[in-house]
């Protein structure tokens, strides 16, 4: 019974129209550049920003870790950094752990 009403289906129009191909393929590549300029390159920029500002971090300055630690700058060690938390209280982290937007955040 089900076979007798899939087989009397109308069959599929057929669009000649070369336009209608070519417009998928716009539609694809449109979606790709709104991807690109909306989510990708915003965040390049952004991780470009963090490791310019952990590049630049010097002896002295107020910082705030990712995990919310408040300390100064005590040393710079290659990829890591030593935080003062507490007078004689020291640790260290990776420089990747240094928040930018936290630490500017603290700043203003």
């Amino acid at each position: 019974m089900i076979y007798l009403i899939l087989l009397q289906a109308a069959p599929a129009a057929t669009n000649d129209n070369p336009l209608s191909q070519y417009s998928s393929f716009f539609l694809f590549a449109a979606m790709g550049l709104i991807a690109y300029f909306f989510m990708i390159r915003p965040q390049r920029k952004k991780a470009k920003e963090q490791t310019k500002f952990t590049e630049e971090l010097k002896k002295g300055a107020e910082v705030v870790t990712i995990g919310g630690a408040h300390g100064r700058v005590a040393e710079v060690e290659g990829d890591t950094v030593v935080l003062e938390i507490e007078r004689g209280g020291r640790i260290r982290f990776s420089k990747s752990a240094i928040s930018m937007e936290s630490t500017r955040a603290l700043k203003k």
